[in-house]
């Protein structure tokens, strides 16, 4: 089964370096223009979505003809007190200091841990993969946040890497196969890189 992860287009948050996890952030203009560069695929009939308007948005420009299928656990992380706020403004903030120095491991106040955040996603993505094989589809599409992407990465792609080396710039992804073992394992093979 192919698999196509895309990073959402870029938002006012993102060009200004802020931790935008649960915000509804709409694209901003240049993320628009960028996404429009992109060729759109007319003939994908359904893509996988958060409920966020900019993963929504992005998946209207670059697939125009598919159905939006709205899936909860897919959303970003939730960063809690940190939300809407860059790393400056933190800078002595003494909650910040001590998750930033926990490899951002710890739980954001009042928001997710990485690992709460990951086992979320990765059972919606287990999930869906799982749906979609009995369904007989062979091209899954889905149009994210690049935490998502991480999260789906590091835990299914082979060879494995850590959370941070599957970072990717809005308007990208990656593509590859998902393969299920003889154990019924789900891993992710042939990684490249979309847009």
């Amino acid at each position: 089964m192919r698999i196509t992860l895309i990073r959402h287009g870029k938002t006012a948050g993102n060009s200004e370096l802020r931790y935008i996890g649960r915000t509804d952030e709409p694209l901003a203009p240049a993320g628009i223009m960028q996404l429009k560069a992109q060729n759109t695929d007319y003939a994908l009939n359904k893509v996988y979505v958060s409920p966020l308007r900019r993963t929504q948005q992005t998946a209207a420009i670059l697939f125009p003809n598919a159905e939006q299928i709205i899936v909860d656990a897919l959303q970003e992380m939730d960063f809690g007190d940190f939300e809407g706020r860059s790393y400056n403004e933190m800078a002595e903030d003494a909650d910040y200091r001590v998750w930033v120095d926990s490899d951002c491991l710890a739980p954001c106040p009042n928001g997710e841990s990485r690992s709460s955040f990951a086992t979320r996603v990765c059972n919606a993505f287990r999930g869906i993969l799982t749906q979609a094989e009995a369904q007989g589809d062979s091209n899954l599409v889905f149009v994210v946040h690049g935490g998502t992407i991480m999260a789906i990465m590091e835990h299914f792609a082979v060879p494995h890497k850590d959370y941070y080396d599957y970072s990717v710039k809005n308007c990208s992804g990656y593509i590859c196969d998902a393969i299920r073992n003889e154990q019924g394992i789900l891993t992710l093979h042939n990684v490249t890189l979309w847009g």
